[in-house]
C-alpha cells in the first residue's frame, strides 16, 4: 500500500443506512491522485451520469487526498464531486478546515452516498461504521447553527459538513459547508438536500502511514518559509478583494450583467476602502501559514467573510456600491448556503429582464441594494420571484423564452465569475471549454493574460497553449490537494510537486508523469459530461458576450468575436488530442481505466466545429 492511502473507499445506501467498502487499487489512486481526480472516477464508476442530480439514485462522494493529515501547509482541503443540478454536468467543488483530516481517519480516501434517507438525517462516519440519525432538530437552520447543535449533541472530535435552508429547499446553487467556508459551485447542496441528509458528521479513527516522514517534515518546513514570501504577501494583507480596484483599472470587472466592464463605484467596495472602516479579523483554515481570510462587519453587529468573488456578483455585477447591502447579502447567502457568483448572476440577469420588460418587477434594478436583499429574502422564502431564481439563471430563462436566454451570461449553464472573458482571451477559452462550465478555479488562465507575457486583445496559439497548461495544473493541486493560492511559490510546480507526492506515497514520481496525470484527469471529466449529454457546442461563452464589445479607458472598443473563439475552442479540442466528435483515441481512453467502452460519438444534438486554420493567427491590435 503507498503512503497516504488507505486503498478504499465507503459508498452508503442513505436508503437502509449501510455501507460498503470500494477497494481503490493502486494503480487507480496513482493515475487519479485524490480529490477532483480520484473524485471523478469513483463518479464513473460509482454512479450513472444520465441519472438526474436530484433523484435518489445520484452519487456525491467527499473525496481526500495523498496530504491530508500531513504537516504540509493548505493540505487540510476535500473535494465534494458529483451531478451538478445546475448544470447537469460533472462539478467538483473544494473546502478546507479540519472535516478533511477527520473524514480522511476515518479509513477512507472518500466517503460516497446514495439514495435518500427516509426523514431528514445526518450521517455519522467513524471507527464503528456509517449510521444515520434524526436531524429534526437542524432541519431549517443554517450551515453554521447546525455545526453547533450538532457538535454539543456528539460531543468531542467530531468534524460536521452541513447544508443550510436554500439545500433543503432546492436551490440549485445551493452549497455544502464547514466551519463557514462553502464547497460552493455547482449546487451540491441541493443534493444534499433532495437525499434529506442534512449533514456528514466524521470522526477520526485511525492514522495514515507516509513513506517518508522526516522528508515531508523538512518538505513542510520548506514549504510554509516560503508561503510568507511575496507570491501570497497580498492575499494576507487585504484578502482576495484586493483584486477589485486592480481589474476595475484593466477593463476587466462585470458590470450590470456584464452590460460594462468597469464600475465607476468599485472605490466604495474596495478593500483599501473597507478595511479601516469594517475589517474585524483575518483567518486561516486548517494546517494554513497563508491567512488570507478577512472579516468584515456587517450592518447590526454581525460579520462576514469577505472575497473578491461574493463582493463583485453581489455589488458591481448588480451594479450595487453600498457597503452594507453588499457585505448584509454576503452574510444572508451564507447564512442561506448558496453561492453568491451564481446568486449574483442570477439576480442580476433578473434585472435585466426587468429593465427590459421580460418580468413585471418595478421593484428589481440595478444599483438598488434594498431590492438586492428582497430578491435573496424571496429565494430564501419561496415567494414571489424566488423560485424562478431558485433555478439559476440559464433554467430560469429557458422559462421565459428566447429574450430572456439572450441576457444570460453562463456557460454549460454556470454563471460567470469576476473576470470579463472579453479582454481576457486565455481566461475565455479556458470558461468556454472548462467541464464545470464557467469558473476560474478549475481553469486559472487569467494568470496568462495578466501575467505581461501575451497580448490580451491579440488572442492567438499562445493563448490556448496557456489555457491549456493552466487547466493541467489546476486539475493536479485540486486533487493533490494543495490551496491554488500557493501555485506561485512553486518554481518548477510539476517537478516540485512530484517530489511532495514521492515522500509522502513513495512512489517514483516526477514531472512527466503527473503532466499526463492532469491530462487524463482533464479527459475524464469531460468523458463524464458526454455520457451526461454534453454536446461540442456546450462548448462557448454566450452570445450576450460575443454580441457585445468593450470600450477601453483610451475610447478603442475591443470584441472577443465568435470565428476567433471558433478558432480557439477547435485548436484546444486539437490540443487535448480529441476528434471532431470530442473524442479521444482508444489508447488514451484506455489510460483511463473506467469500466465503460468508449462512448459512441453519434451523440443527438453533437455538431462539428469549422475546420480552424493550420495556424490561429492574432487578430487585433494592442490599443
Amino acid at each position: 500500500m503507498a503512503g497516504g492511502y488507505f486503498n478504499q473507499a465507503l459508498l452508503v445506501d442513505l436508503g437502509t443506512g449501510h455501507g460498503r467498502t470500494v477497494p481503490l487499487p493502486d494503480e487507480v489512486l496513482r493515475r487519479y491522485l485524490g480529490g477532483v481526480g480520484l473524485g471523478t472516477w469513483l463518479l464513473h464508476e460509482l454512479s450513472d451520469p444520465s441519472v438526474d442530480a436530484l433523484e435518489p439514485a445520484s452519487v456525491l462522494a467527499f473525496v481526500f487526498s495523498p496530504l491530508v493529515g500531513t504537516p504540509l501547509t493548505t493540505s487540510a482541503k476535500f473535494a465534494v464531486v458529483a451531478r451538478s443540478p445546475l448544470t447537469g454536468m460533472l462539478t467538483d467543488a473544494l473546502a478546507s478546515s479540519h472535516f478533511a483530516i477527520a473524514g480522511k481517519l476515518t479509513g477512507h480516501d472518500a466517503i460516497a452516498v446514495q439514495g435518500r434517507c427516509e426523514r431528514p438525517s445526518v450521517l455519522l462516519v467513524d471507527g464503528d461504521g456509517p449510521r444515520l440519525v434524526d436531524a429534526d432538530d437542524v432541519w431549517g437552520r443554517s450551515a453554521e447553527e447546525t455545526e453547533a447543535v450538532l457538535g454539543q449533541r456528539f460531543g468531542g472530535g467530531w468534524r460536521i459538513a452541513a447544508i443550510g435552508p436554500a439545500g433543503e429547499a432546492g436551490v440549485r446553487y445551493a452549497t455544502i459547508s464547514h466551519d463557514g467556508r462553502h464547497a460552493g459551485r455547482g449546487g451540491l447542496g441541493a443534493v444534499l438536500g433532495a437525499k434529506n441528509l442534512k449533514a456528514v458528521a466524521v470522526r477520526a479513527a485511525t492514522k495514515v502511514a507516509i513513506a517518508d516522514p522526516d522528508g515531508v517534515l523538512a518538505a513542510a518546513r520548506d514549504l510554509r518559509e516560503r508561503s510568507f514570501g511575496p507570491a501570497t504577501a497580498k492575499y494576507r494583507e487585504l484578502g482576495t478583494l484586493g483584486n477589485l480596484l486592480a481589474f476595475n483599472a484593466i477593463n476587466t470587472l462585470p458590470t450590470n450583467n456584464f452590460g460594462a466592464s468597469t464600475f465607476a463605484e468599485a472605490p466604495a467596495l474596495a478593500a483599501e476602502e473597507l478595511h479601516d472602516l469594517r475589517h474585524v479579523a483575518r483567518a486561516s483554515c486548517a494546517s494554513c501559514s497563508i491567512g488570507c481570510e478577512h472579516i468584515y462587519a456587517t450592518k447590526g453587529g454581525g460579520s462576514t467573510r469577505v472575497e473578491y468573488e461574493n463582493v463583485y456578483a453581489l455589488g458591481p455585477l448588480c451594479g450595487v456600491s453600498d457597503p452594507d447591502a453588499v457585505l448584509s447579502a454576503s452574510a444572508r447567502c451564507d447564512e442561506l448556503g448558496i453561492d453568491t457568483i451564481s446568486a449574483g448572476g442570477t439576480i442580476a440577469w433578473a434585472m435585466s429582464c426587468a429593465e427590459a420588460g421580460l418580468l413585471d418587477l418595478p421593484w428589481l434594478r440595478f444599483g438598488d441594494g434594498a431590492a438586492l436583499l428582497r430578491a435573496l429574502d424571496e429565494i430564501a422564502d419561496g415567494s414571489g420571484i424566488g423560485p424562478l431564481l431558485a433555478e439559476g439563471s440559464a433554467r430560469a430563462a429557458a422559462q421565459l423564452g428566447p429574450a430572456a436566454q439572450a441576457l444570460t451570461v453562463t456557460v454549460k449553464g454556470l454563471e460567470l465569475p469576476g473576470y470579463d472573458p472579453r479582454t481576457l482571451p486565455a481566461m475565455a477559452l479556458g470558461l468556454a471549454v472548462n467541464a464545470r462550465g464557467a469558473d476560474h478555479n478549475r481553469s486559472g488562465a487569467y494568470e496568462a493574460d495578466l501575467g505581461g507575457e501575451l497580448d490580451r486583445f491579440a488572442p492567438g496559439d499562445a493563448h490556448v497553449t496557456a489555457a491549456i497548461e493552466t487547466e493541467d495544473r489546476a486539475a493536479i493541486i485540486d486533487s493533490m490537494i494543495l490551496c491554488k493560492f500557493l501555485r506561485g511559490v512553486f518554481e518548477e510546480p510539476f517537478e516540485e510537486w512530484s517530489e511532495l507526492l514521492t515522500l509522502v506515497t513513495g512512489w517514483l514520481m516526477d514531472g512527466d508523469e503527473l503532466r499526463a496525470t492532469a491530462r487524463r484527469i482533464v479527459l475524464a471529466k469531460r468523458m463524464f459530461n458526454l455520457r451526461a449529454g454534453w454536446t461540442l457546442a456546450d462548448d462557448g461563452l454566450p452570445r450576450r458576450l460575443l454580441d457585445t464589445p468593450v470600450t477601453l479607458e483610451s475610447g478603442r472598443t475591443v470584441r472577443l468575436d465568435e470565428p476567433t473563439l471558433t478558432r480557439m475552442i477547435a485548436a484546444y479540442h486539437r490540443g487535448r488530442g480529441l476528434d471532431g466528435d470530442g473524442l479521444p483515441d482508444a489508447d488514451a481512453y484506455a489510460d483511463l481505466c473506467l469500466s465503460d467502452d468508449l462512448p459512441d460519438p453519434a451523440r443527438p444534438g453533437s455538431t462539428n466545429p469549422p475546420e480552424p486554420p493550420a495556424t490561429l493567427q492574432p487578430t487585433g491590435a494592442r490599443p
